[in-house]
């Protein structure tokens, strides 16, 4: 088992990610329907931007995030992800790895910390939200924010270790991208035509976190998937909203 302070790769690492992310969100927004969503999603976000409490904390909470993000993508992750190549299938499973690492270890940490009593005035901030839009992913409290982050970046060296060697940069670029979007979607308002699959995907994605939104009394704790929240039987059904 051998880590070495990679920085090539991690400089690789952030410079494809980037690049993935927005190629990813060009793409979504080319189709009408999506940039429809979009800018219903916008004109609500105005509003709550144009509030001086709302705005403060989404520009603290950014500024949390990115300085975080940039610290572990300097120390840390050079040591787990390298160039070394590999098959599809062990890509896939690494990707899969790592996202259902974190999403078990974040749906413990919101079930019984965020919505327990040690950190439930903490993510109150979050949940003041009960029908939130796009901007509501960044109106964290900066330590939920940190502890978070935490578990999403700490899964790529905890699968790596047990993997016993560094990832390669595509399986770990792959599984931040789903992390960061679908972080993202969760909050979105969506009401999409039900003609198409992958649009009722999206409206189902949306809805079960809009479900936890109501109150600080549902469940739908996991992140990604409702994997961890049907097996533990916290599992709620979507809430659809008409309008955003």
């Amino acid at each position: 088992m051998t880590f070495t302070y990679d920085w090539p790769a991690a400089l690789a690492f952030f410079a494809t990610l980037t690049v993935a992310t927005i190629a990813l969100r060009k793409a979504i927004f080319s189709v009408p329907v999506f940039q429809e969503m979009r800018q219903a999603n916008r004109a609500v976000d105005k509003t709550k931007l144009s509030r001086d409490v709302f705005r403060n904390w989404v520009k603290t909470n950014s500024k949390a995030g990115l300085y975080y993000n940039l610290a572990f993508y300097v120390v840390v992750l050079p040591f787990f992800v390298s160039f070394d190549a590999r098959p599809l299938w062990q890509h896939a499973l690494e990707v899969v790895a790592i996202l259902a690492v974190f999403d078990f270890m974040y749906y413990w940490t919101h079930r019984s910390l965020f919505h327990g009593t040690l950190l439930r005035k903490v993510h109150a901030l979050h949940h003041q939200a009960r029908k939130p839009t796009h901007i509501d992913s960044q109106y964290v409290h900066p330590i939920e924010t940190i502890i978070g982050l935490s578990l999403f970046l700490f899964s790529i060296p905890i699968v790596s270790l047990i993997e016993g060697a560094p990832l390669n940069i595509f399986s770990s670029v792959v599984a931040t991208l789903v992390f960061t979007q679908l972080n993202t979607l969760n909050h979105a308002w969506t009401r999409l035509p039900h003609d198409n699959r992958l649009y009722r995907v999206v409206d189902y994605i949306t809805g079960v976190h809009h479900a936890h939104h109501i109150d600080m009394n549902h469940g739908n704790f996991a992140t990604l998937t409702m994997f961890y929240d049907k097996l533990f039987g916290t599992f709620e059904e979507p809430a659809n909203r008409e309008a955003a």
